[in-house]
């Protein structure tokens, strides 16, 4: 009996140790884990949550939208603008003590974790907007037991490091809405095509009654469950004291009212819109990625009546010609005063994420030949528009260049080797003026190309350029030899809609006045009754076309253009396979291309009428239209008698209506036959002391422009 009494006294401070150690574990564990929640919220809150993602617009000047970027489709709205009705509603229905609390009923949150653990599965309780904010902003994708607790700890963080206010906003601008609709003001404008704070009692009550359950109270799915669940809320809002009775009643007399805001289909926007993401990108150094985040508002410059006239042009398959199905096309246009584009197309049915033919290098043909050969030699002194170059095939250490037609003259003026587009004598004039000099050119008018060979005066590129580029070189013909950089963004705003980027027209000189004045009026006439003569349009239209060999199959065209300008716009077309391969050839030339553009231009004067003509610079000189010389007929020749000299020769043929051809008179002679006059605009010539000259005589036509004489007419003799 000792011996017990002796073990027991001495097992009793060991089994009170255990209690007391077991105590004193389970306080510190509390203790901890109290403070963990109260303080541990950093560890659960990522600060970048804060930063919700809200949509891009892209939209016109009038505020029409042609395009959302975003992950969320999502508005943000501060605070400030939401009206009280608005912020009550939510409150009442989701958080009656929202201003009360401090961040977490912990009621509840036992609550729910016992149920938790009843039905081994997670088991939503009763939460706060704050808690219902932090497994919004942190805890979506966690689903483990431990997501209430982290819940309540970064509810906690929340309530001590922001304002009710700021909670509150952040709720409402994080909460989902159904059909893909994020925040309250993006909620408001699609469900009731205004802004959160227009919104009456009524409809900012449906909408927070969508944040229990967005698609199953779905005013558009399920109308009836929609009204229920608004009017739930306006009798939470009177139970608050948030509404008055006779307010609560008269809400709920009013039926839904939606006026739905959805968006009109435009699927020819769509590639305009992706060179606004891509010049966002390359100008503004905004990527696709923070374009989906950051909530911008991106003005730009299309005109919707061009664009659509354009895609629907591009419809027309008798624009396209092909071997096979699969044609494409590309086209741009801009103000040729501002350098905003106001039409792009990537492609005839393009979609977002497609090649944008816009911006793919081909090779241009003879559009090259205006910036590349012309423009630059007629900035030298040496060359005029009427200068006569050589208009034959020659050999360039093994490089031939020859004209389509197979039609060589001895010589050719500048003003008709480009009218006619003619191969020849524009290689010949290449060689003259020399490649680098070229290049010097065609880098001003931001075309860098690696080529150091004369196939660049025909636009034989090993890269190509893009429509793109060519419609800004031709921008400086059209501009008095002053260059734009075309770019589609006006305005670009941030997510607080503060103005960070305003367009200013930039431009740079390249050639002077009077070269781009007679580039002009040389390419009208190209227009008018040269090369880019297919089509109609009713007013001037200044351009040149170009077409490339297909690789593959003789005979057959690969790239078709037309580029060009009036004096609003300057535009460039393209067309052809996105295929190079002997299965995929063009079955017409440049002529589609060009008769493409003339019906876009036509359609748009039809809607709005466009400037009729080419207004001259103050500081350039006229460039007079080509004289054709013609082929002398009927010269007849007789004498007269009377007049000062007695015996007269009077000569007569048949020349040209043009006043300006100089006729030039011979007389044959043994051996150099003797020039006896000229007159001008004049067909016929009184010989005065005929009687003892010589008696046969023949006519030339004379260009005073170019200083080309024409073929001789037949001879006559004079006789009684």
């Amino acid at each position: 009996m000792k011996k017990e009494r002796t073990w027991f006294k001495r097992g009793k401070p060991k089994y009170v140790r255990g209690v007391l150690y077991s105590v004193i574990a389970l306080l510190v564990l509390s203790i901890t884990g109290f403070v963990l929640i109260l303080y541990g919220g950093a560890l659960v809150v990522d600060d970048e949550a804060f930063l919700l993602d809200a949509r891009t617009t892209i939209e016109t000047e009038d505020g029409t939208i042609i395009g959302r970027l975003y992950n969320e489709n999502r508005e943000l709205v501060s605070i400030d603008r939401i009206p009280d009705h608005v912020k009550n509603a939510f409150v009442a229905v989701e958080d009656r003590r929202f201003y009360d609390h401090a961040g977490v009923d912990f009621r509840s949150v036992m609550r729910a974790l016992v149920r938790d653990i009843v039905a081994m599965d997670k088991v939503e309780g009763a939460s706060t907007i704050t808690q219902q904010l932090a497994k919004n902003l942190f805890l979506h994708h966690d689903k483990t037991w431990m997501r209430k607790t982290k819940e309540v700890m970064a509810a906690i963080y929340m309530e001590q490091h922001f304002s009710k206010d700021r909670i509150l906003e952040l709720y409402v601008n994080e909460i989902y809405f159904g059909q893909g609709i994020y925040g309250i003001q993006t909620a408001a404008k699609y469900f009731y095509s205004k802004p959160v704070q227009d919104l009456t009692i009524e409809e900012g009550a449906m909408l927070a009654g969508l944040a229990k359950a967005p698609n199953g109270y779905s005013p558009i799915e399920h109308p009836d469950k929609a009204l229920e669940r608004r009017n739930v809320v306006l009798q939470s809002m009177e139970n608050a004291g948030m509404l008055s009775t006779e307010d609560r009643l008269e809400a709920e007399n009013h039926d839904l009212g939606l006026e739905l805001n959805e968006r009109e289909a435009m699927p020819y926007t769509d590639s305009y819109v992706d060179l606004v993401m891509k010049e966002a990108a390359e100008k503004h150094d905004l990527s696709v990625k923070e374009l989906k985040r950051g909530g911008y508002r991106i003005v730009v410059n299309v005109d919707l009546n061009a664009q659509r006239i354009a895609y629907e042009a591009f419809q027309n398959d008798a624009y396209f010609p092909g071997n096979t199905e699969g044609v494409e096309g590309a086209f741009v246009m801009m103000d040729q005063k501002t350098g905003e584009i106001v039409s792009a197309l990537g492609g005839r049915s393009y979609q977002l994420g497609e090649l944008n033919r816009a911006t793919v290098n081909r090779q241009p043909g003879s559009t090259m030949k205006p910036i590349a050969v012309y423009g630059p030699a007629l900035m030298k002194e040496t060359y005029t528009p009427y200068t006569l170059i050589p208009d034959q095939p020659l050999d360039y250490s093994g490089y031939t260049a020859t004209n389509v037609d197979g039609q060589y003259g001895e010589s050719v003026s500048i003003y008709n080797a480009l009218k006619y587009s003619k191969n020849a004598p524009a290689v010949w004039l290449l060689d003259q003026i020399g490649i680098s000099y070229s290049k010097d050119y065609l880098n001003d008018l931001n075309i860098s190309i690696e080529d150091n060979g004369l196939a660049i005066a025909l636009g034989g590129l090993s890269e190509g350029i893009t429509p793109l580029n060519l419609m800004d070189s031709y921008s400086a013909f059209s501009r008095n030899g002053k260059m734009v950089d075309s770019h589609t963004i006006n305005r670009i705003y941030d997510a607080e809609d503060t103005l960070i980027f305003q367009s200013e027209t930039e431009e740079k000189n390249v050639f002077t006045e009077q070269v781009a004045w007679d580039m002009t009026e040389m390419l009208l006439e190209t227009v008018k009754s040269g090369s880019a003569s297919a089509g109609s349009y009713p007013k001037e239209l200044a351009g040149k076309t170009g077409t490339t060999q297909h690789p593959f199959v003789e005979g057959q065209v690969k790239d078709a253009w037309f580029a060009g300008y009036t004096p609003d716009y300057v535009m460039a077309a393209w067309m052809g396979y996105d295929q190079s391969d002997k299965d995929h050839y063009l079955t017409g030339g440049s002529a589609y291309p060009t008769e493409l553009t003339k019906a876009i231009l036509t359609e748009m004067n039809r809607l709005e009428p466009l400037t009729e003509t080419f207004t001259k610079p103050e500081g350039a000189v006229a460039l007079e239209k080509p004289i054709e010389l013609p082929e002398i007929e009927n010269l007849k020749a007789s004498y007269e008698i009377g007049g000062f000299s007695l015996v007269q020769a009077k000569l007569t043929w048949k020349g040209s209506a043009d006043e300006r051809v100089v006729y030039r008179i011979y007389r044959v002679e043994d051996g150099i036959d003797e020039r006896v006059a000229e007159v001008e605009g004049e067909t016929e010539y009184t010989i005065n002391n005929a009687l003892f000259k010589s008696k046969q005589y023949y006519i030339t036509a004379y260009d005073p422009l170019t200083k080309l004489e024409g073929e001789r007419s037949e001879t006559v003799k004079l006789s009684w």
